[in-house]
């Protein structure tokens, strides 16, 4: 008897969570091909029938490319997108595919979700990417990867960059010149570790509380565009 109203409950937050995300409001979509291969796009939230389904929008067909053969019956999709009104909020879950409609115009249904995830950008949120940065230590500059990515830190691949192994614990500074379309981001930091991995190091750092804007802007921009 007392599983009922905690189930009532859930369902209640499940459709309160889900309401945050306003219709026509943009989100993307993260899918994974069954070779591993990871695509984002992005596209609008339309509505939901609490219990039965969520609707978004058929993304841009043009910019799917071969991953639109994937968006079928079952193929699991996560789904994410910035909440009005809460500076930093994001609204996230996991469902797959029901199926794909054509009219009153081209529609992705999903499975309504099990849970649906209130995430801050400011506090643990990481997610993974693929960002391309500059690396400065002193008057050296590394080209690298940003692999993934949370308001307090990062992870970054550099190739050839052994080196940075003799400057651990040293301040540096990361520069993202361009991404998709934001400009010449500039983030200070501390190095926290340094692995060695087959194609060059690994280096996780922490963001200085100096840099904390610019990391949630950088962040705001990639759960609402495809990367």
């Amino acid at each position: 008897m007392s599983s009922e109203p905690v189930k009532i409950a859930t369902i209640s937050r499940m459709n309160k969570s889900l309401g945050l995300l306003q219709a026509g409001s943009m989100v993307t979509i993260d899918i994974v091909t069954p070779a591993g291969q990871k695509g984002k796009f992005r596209t609008h939230f339309v509505g939901y029938l609490p219990k039965k389904y969520v609707l978004i929008q058929y993304p841009d067909s043009g910019k799917l490319g071969g991953f639109g053969k994937y968006i079928s019956q079952g193929i699991s999709v996560t789904v994410r997108g910035l909440i009005e009104g809460h500076e930093g909020a994001v609204a996230a879950f996991v469902s797959s595919v029901k199926q794909t409609i054509q009219l009153p115009s081209k529609l992705i249904v999903l499975d309504f979700p099990k849970t649906v995830t209130l995430q801050s950008l400011r506090n643990c949120l990481r997610i993974d990417t693929d960002i391309k940065a500059k690396i400065k230590v002193g008057n050296e500059y590394w080209l690298s990867m940003i692999t993934d990515i949370s308001v307090n830190g990062c992870q970054l691949t550099i190739t050839n960059g052994e080196s940075i192994s003799l400057v651990k614990n040293k301040q540096i500074e990361v520069i993202v010149e361009d991404f998709q379309g934001l400009k010449n981001l500039k983030f200070q930091a501390d190095i926290c570790n340094v692995k060695q991995q087959f194609n060059g190091i690994s280096v996780g750092l922490k963001f200085l509380p100096q840099t904390r804007s610019s990391v949630v802007k950088l962040l705001h921009h990639i759960v609402t565009i495809e990367t």
